[in-house]
């Protein structure tokens, strides 16, 4: 793929610099007492972000999510991990896993090639799942990470209905049966900042799902960041999701390609992302069941290295 030249950052940062060392060494107050440190990134959408290996090198991420499976439903299964070629994922997700990251696999995304159109669908795609990615281990199915199993499931539904989903989730709850002292098989979901989301409500209500990733990022005017909601409009949107799973930790989804930090920003991107320390995560840090931040995408996240500074502040 073709690269645009990088340019300098404009005066107007450079003079703003100082202010970085404001942000950092000023004010431990409000944002700093429900801070976890939980940084979580989807990865697989851009072969130019690098392997998943090296990602997980960074020591920015806590858990590294890969996208997507994304057709299932119709008795075909297989993923898109847009370039990156399926030779080394599997070693690269033990490699994770031994650095104390967390890999899970999303299912679904933009694409059309996916559903639930019966309870028998759902089954099959448990089953599907277990057996190629998860800790199964039935003969003749195909292990596209070759002995390799993820960590758990998320559900990044944006097509179709909302049946049968509750029914993927519980069965694939039930894999846990075959783990001691363990989960196995973690539940999480990244659904739309609309609330509520149509298509993953009913299976967020079964209470299975450890963690949701709301995304704040997007074209929705109501709540997405760079749509025109601003830091006002997240915070509405994000009580709304807390209180609603209270069960669950909830995840505050941005994408550093709306944040306002330049590709190729020079010295720390903290000045540019003063209103997200100052304001935005405050706000949020406030729910008893805030968990961290979710990044999208990787392949962004590393132009614009925005998780540099949010690391310290999640």
């Amino acid at each position: 793929m073709a690269f645009r030249r990088r340019s300098s950052p404009p005066a107007a940062a450079v003079a703003l610099l100082p202010l970085a060392f404001l942000l950092l060494a000023c004010l431990s107050g409000a944002a700093a007492a429900k801070q976890t440190g939980q940084l979580t990134v989807f990865w697989g959408r851009n072969a130019g972000e690098g392997t998943l290996r090296e990602a997980c090198d960074t020591g920015l991420y806590t858990t590294v999510v890969i996208s997507f499976y994304s057709v299932f439903g119709h008795g075909r299964y297989w993923g898109d991990l847009s370039g990156h070629p399926l030779a080394g994922v599997g070693a690269n997700i033990k490699h994770c896993q031994s650095r104390n990251v967390l890999v899970l696999l999303s299912i679904g995304g933009p694409g059309d090639g996916y559903s639930l159109p019966s309870s028998q669908s759902a089954a099959d795609v448990a089953d599907n799942l277990w057996n190629a990615h998860l800790g199964g281990r039935r003969r003749g199915v195909f292990r596209p990470f070759g002995d390799a199993a993820v960590d758990g499931i998320d559900f990044y539904i944006d097509r179709g209905g909302p049946g049968h989903y509750d029914e993927l989730a519980r069965r694939l709850d039930g894999y846990n049966r075959f783990y001691r002292g363990r989960k196995g098989v973690r539940l999480t979901a990244t659904p739309r900042c609309g609330f509520p989301d149509a298509r993953l409500d009913g299976a967020l209500r079964t209470g299975l799902f450890e963690r949701v990733h709301v995304r704040f990022y997007g074209n929705d005017t109501r709540c997405a960041y760079g749509a025109g909601a601003g830091t006002w409009g997240v915070a509405e949107a994000w009580k709304k999701w807390a209180a609603r799973y209270p069960g669950s930790e909830m995840y505050l989804g941005l994408a550093p390609a709306e944040s306002g930090v330049p590709e190729g920003a020079q010295g720390t991107v903290a000045v540019y992302l003063k209103y997200l320390y100052y304001d935005l995560l405050p706000k949020v840090q406030e729910a008893p069941n805030y968990g961290g931040v979710m990044v999208w995408d990787r392949f962004s996240d590393k132009k614009t290295r925005w998780s540099t500074a949010v690391k310290g502040w999640a």
